[in-house]
């Protein structure tokens, strides 16, 4: 049964992009009965051209990135979600969204902190070696994401190894 992971972030335009395109290609790569999804509280309706560049550098299909909102899964028809992951910066006192919705029961909730490529320092080549650890940080997460036994943990072992993979 496919896993599908709801990776969050206020504006659906940098981050989660980022992680739902990784870890589509990772479970891809690694043969895991993965689905990645990305959605924001409050969608920008674009994709970062740097997130996109970041990902084609990479050699990562972004021919189905889209900036969504967090209600296409909530309501009725939305994939059944084994966890939901933030992945903006509460250092930065950034609003991270919290997810109330999903079907299919609780999901596991985790927060992994990043900051805010787009708002990096250093113009153009500032903002691409933002971008590029940004998906560096996010893949070594998401790899140890795909390590786990998905498809026999349940909700509050597969919550507690999502914390410790984002305090990672």
């Amino acid at each position: 049964m496919t896993a599908h992971v709801l990776i969050l972030c206020t504006h659906n335009s940098a981050r989660s992009v980022l992680g739902e395109a990784m870890l589509d290609y990772l479970a891809a790569r690694l043969g895991r009965d993965v689905r990645a999804h990305s959605a924001g509280s409050a969608p920008s309706g674009r994709i970062h051209p740097l997130a996109i560049e970041a990902l084609d550098n990479a050699g990562i299909d972004t021919r189905g990135c889209r900036s969504k909102s967090w209600d296409e899964f909530s309501g009725a028809g939305a994939p059944p979600l084994c966890a939901v992951i933030t992945v903006c910066d509460r250092a930065a006192a950034e609003p991270c969204p919290v997810f109330f919705g999903g079907t299919g029961g609780r999901p596991a909730k985790a927060h992994w902190g990043n900051s805010d490529p787009s708002q990096a320092e250093g113009g153009d080549a500032g903002g691409r070696r933002a971008f590029e650890l940004t998906r560096q940080a996010l893949g070594y997460r998401l790899l140890q994401l795909l390590a786990l036994p998905l498809e026999t943990m349940d909700r509050e072992a597969l919550q507690s190894a999502l914390a410790e993979i984002g305090n990672s």
